[in-house]
C-alpha cells in the first residue's frame, strides 16, 4: 500500500492507495502547528492506525508547503511554523521506522496528475497551479524533477518580463511578492493577480468568480482584461515552455475552472513559443483538492 501524506496550514490528511491507486483508506486530523514533537506524534498515529486498518506497512510519502532540502532532510515552511528548518524527513523516517519521502505539495500536485490513467502516457509534465499564488511542478518519467536546492517548480517568482510589462504598462503598480522580490508573475497570475490586474484598468474592485461570470455574459471591458490576462499568462508560460518543452500542462487551482484557459490560450501562447514550437496539451487538473496526498503517495511508485 501507499501511504501519501497532505500537510496543510489547518490539516493533515492520510490517504491510502492501492498499486492501481484506487483509494482505500483515508482520515483527517488538525494541525499542530507550534508543537513539532506533536507534529510527528501526528504522523505516527495515523500511520500506525493504517497499518491496523490494512494490515500492512505501508510505503510513506509526505506533501509539505514549502521548500524540501534533500540533502538535509530539512523543510522550509511558513504554513506549519513548528516544522521550519526542523529535519522532518529524518525523523519521521525514525518515529515511523520506514523510509519516508517529503516532496514540496505542488510537486506532489504535478505528480499525482502525470500518474492520471489519461495522462501517463506523456513523458514529461508540467503542473501548473493558478490559485491564491502560482505555483508548480516537473514530472519526467513519473518522477518529480526537485533540483538541487529543492526549489524547482517554484515558478510563480519568475520575475516579470520585458514582453509581459509591455502588456500591463504602468496601470497596474509593481507590488512586492511575498518572497519579498517586486513583480514575481505570481502577483499578476495567481487568483488575486487575476482581480488586482482588474480593479487596476477598471478602478473597481471585483471578485474573480464575479469577473468570470461578467466574462461570460459578454461585457467588453471584461473580454478586454481576459484578453489581457491570457496575453501575460502566455508570456509567461513561453519562457518556461523554452526551457522544458512538457509534452503536457495540466493546470490546478480556483482558475483552473475558468474554462476559456483551455479554449484560448493555444492561440496565445502560438504567438510566443520559440521557434516554430508545437503548443503541448493543456488539460485541467482531474484530482483537484485530492491530488496532495494522492501524489505524496505516487512518491513511492517507482521504487
Amino acid at each position: 500500500m501507499y501511504y501519501g501524506f497532505d500537510m496543510g496550514g489547518t490539516k493533515i490528511e492520510l490517504a491510502v492507495f492501492d498499486k492501481e491507486l484506487t483509494q482505500v483508506w483515508q482520515k483527517r486530523v488538525p494541525t499542530p502547528k507550534n508543537d513539532y514533537q506533536a507534529l510527528l506524534n501526528v504522523f505516527k498515529e495515523l500511520t500506525l492506525e493504517a497499518d491496523i486498518e490494512l494490515g500492512c506497512k505501508g510505503k510513506v510519502g509526505v506533501g509539505v508547503p514549502g521548500i524540501v532540502n534533500a540533502k538535509e532532510g530539512t523543510v522550509f515552511t511558513t504554513n506549519v511554523p513548528a516544522a521550519k528548518y526542523k529535519p522532518m524527513v529524518h525523523d519521521l523516517a525514525h518515529i515511523l521506522n520506514r523510509p519516508v519521502k517529503v516532496e514540496n505539495d505542488a510537486n506532489c500536485f504535478a505528480l499525482s496528475e502525470a500518474w492520471d490513467p489519461e495522462f501517463r502516457h506523456h513523458p514529461s509534465v508540467l503542473g501548473l497551479i493558478l490559485g491564491t499564488g502560482v505555483g508548480g511542478g516537473f514530472v519526467i518519467d513519473g518522477k518529480v524533477l526537485s533540483g538541487k536546492n529543492g526549489i524547482a517548480g517554484e515558478i510563480g517568482h519568475m520575475n516579470l518580463n520585458v514582453d509581459a510589462d509591455n502588456v500591463i504598462g504602468e496601470t497596474m503598480p509593481k507590488i512586492i511578492c511575498g518572497c519579498g522580490k517586486k513583480a514575481c508573475f505570481e502577483t499578476y497570475l495567481s487568483g488575486r493577480g487575476f482581480e488586482r490586474m482588474y480593479k487596476a484598468f477598471n478602478h473597481t474592485p471585483k471578485r474573480a468568480v464575479d469577473i468570470v461570470e461578467q466574462y461570460y455574459a459578454g461585457d467588453k471591458k471584461t473580454e478586454e482584461h481576459v484578453d489581457r490576462y491570457m496575453k501575460v499568462l502566455a508570456i509567461y508560460l513561453s519562457n518556461i515552455l523554452t526551457v522544458l518543452d512538457p509534452h503536457l500542462i495540466v493546470i490546478g487551482g480556483g482558475l483552473s475552472q475558468f474554462n476559456a484557459l483551455y479554449d484560448q490560450l493555444p492561440e496565445y501562447l502560438s504567438h510566443c513559443v520559440y521557434g516554430n514550437a508545437q503548443i503541448p496539451a493543456i488539460e485541467k487538473a482531474r484530482h483537484g483538492d485530492a491530488g496532495g496526498a494522492r501524489g505524496a503517495a505516487c512518491l513511492n511508485l517507482l521504487d
